[in-house]
């Protein structure tokens, strides 16, 4: 039990010293504008990047498509 302890002593202690992305001063939702700004962030990045691979993976399903049709009518 006495390891036990001395682990979650040290996992306070570290959580302590850990910067959070919020300001602790602020009140209801202003606190928590550097999290909600990066999750925006992340969110706008994922929608970008899944057009950007949905974009060229039907590019070249349909250039596959084409090129095989081509190659079985020689």
């Amino acid at each position: 039990m006495s390891r036990f302890k001395a682990y979650w002593n040290e996992v306070f202690i570290e959580l302590r010293k850990a910067s959070w992305p919020w300001d602790p001063k602020e009140k209801g939702f202003a606190k928590y504008k550097e999290l909600n700004d990066s999750t925006l962030v992340v969110f706008v990045a994922m929608i970008l990047l899944g057009g950007f691979v949905s974009f060229f993976d039907f590019s070249f399903n349909k250039a596959f498509d084409v090129l095989t049709h081509w190659l079985v009518g020689i």
